[in-house]
């Protein structure tokens, strides 16, 4: 049975298995009769073509609750738009499969441009935001979720997890976060999460002293974790990174506009797998060496936002006492996975904290090359400000692409 630890900076809200998938799924129809929901699926074309998406699909063919679905589609030509929305014609619920890559979608995306508020790249970033403008569009949704595509351990339970604590009328939380065990293949994954992102919060503690917002993310399980609901008030004022920094910028946006007390982590699932990126060693700008670096500046951004001073030595020594910590809490999860029986390459390890390290040191010299560097994209309420007809004339765009291509 889980645990039932409370961090004291957010509620944790356990899976304790005292309770059946039926009795919450009645509860969530419930609540839609008066706050409707909807969930957002960003994806890319090559995901169709594993074996993750058919078994999501045919789960979420099960949820009765949800509104509607909005999936998000990269990289697909007329022929893949046209397959994906074949692949998911078995889904119950109302849904678009909305072509990012559409001319009538770069077209709109061209007019961003002109007015200077396009996304500096596209990605998953882009995705997500271009499908909240189109929830936005919609008027209809109190509340939404989010999660990834290539989960090849799904099941409907992780959404109505997800979904319950902001779905619920009777609690107060705007955003909850998932969280979950990484392991797969008798093996404990989630490097990024466990050699990068919780010893890099423990030495900018020890490196720039106490600070609530470090305080704040050390309190969630799995940060990285795609898998968020919010309620959808939040979406107009809500800044999305364009880069590999995604979860972390949506959970700094949750600390600048909410109080601690609206936030929670959920635990979704007992075990979690999914495609899993590589190292990159070679290419600092693809894989999980991309993604740290990332990482590292959508975090330094927000600590100099709140008044932290970078400085090269700082950053010297930020590197030092990071590798060291991550090296002790290496030690910590081997021992952790030898008594479960599960594995872990020291090796392969070491050499994740050792690239970890460098790009620790890259994102800090980019940050004080580029202090005023901004990946995020413009918010819906300044996209809304600059052309008031912006979000009809996308939800219209993605309506005609599926009229013409049916």
């Amino acid at each position: 049975m889980a645990d039932f630890h409370q961090n004291g900076h957010i509620a944790t809200l356990h899976n304790l298995r005292t309770r059946s998938l039926d009795e919450m799924t009645y509860e969530l129809q419930t609540f839609a009769q008066t706050r409707k929901m909807s969930l957002i699926l960003p994806c890319l074309y090559s995901e169709l073509e594993t074996p993750a998406m058919p078994k999501i699909v045919a789960e979420l063919s099960k949820v009765s609750y949800l509104h509607r679905i909005i999936i998000g589609l990269d990289r697909a030509n007329e022929a893949q738009y046209r397959h994906a929305k074949a692949f998911f014609r078995d889904l119950g619920q109302d849904h678009i499969v909305i072509w990012n890559d559409s001319p009538r979608m770069l077209a709109l995306g061209q007019q961003l441009n002109e007015m200077g508020l396009a996304p500096s790249e596209p990605g998953k970033g882009k995705n997500v935001w271009t499908a909240m403008g189109y929830l936005m569009a919609c008027q209809d949704s109190a509340v939404m979720a989010i999660h990834d595509c290539d989960i090849v351990t799904y099941t409907n339970e992780l959404l109505a997890r997800l979904i319950y604590p902001v779905a619920n009328p009777n609690f107060s939380y705007q955003l909850a976060k998932g969280y979950y065990a990484r392991i797969g293949q008798d093996k404990l994954n989630g490097r990024v999460t466990r050699l990068l992102v919780s010893p890099l919060l423990i030495a900018l503690k020890r490196v720039v002293g106490d600070r609530d917002y470090i305080d704040y993310l050390r309190s969630f399980r799995y940060p990285l974790s795609g898998e968020f609901a919010m309620r959808t008030a939040m979406l107009p004022d809500l800044r999305v990174p364009s880069d590999w920094g995604l979860e972390i910028g949506v959970l700094s946006e949750a600390w600048r506009n909410l109080a601690p007390k609206a936030v929670c982590q959920v635990e979704i699932a007992d075990a979690y797998d999914h495609k899993h990126q590589d190292l990159s060693e070679e290419d600092a700008n693809a894989g999980l060496s991309r993604m740290s670096t990332d990482i590292c500046k959508a975090v330094f951004r927000k600590l100099a936002a709140e008044g932290v001073v970078f400085t090269p030595n700082v950053f010297r020594t930020l590197k030092a006492t990071y590798y060291r910590g991550a090296l002790d809490l290496l030690e910590a999860y081997y021992n952790d996975a030898q008594m479960n029986g599960l594995h872990i390459d020291r090796h392969q390890e070491e050499r994740a904290i050792e690239l970890f390290a460098e790009n620790l040191m890259r994102a800090g010299q980019s940050f004080l090359d580029n202090p005023n560097e901004t990946p995020f994209i413009p918010t819906w309420n300044r996209v809304h400000s600059a052309d008031p007809s912006f979000l009809s004339d996308l939800h219209a765009a993605a309506a005609a692409d599926e009229a013409e291509f049916s």
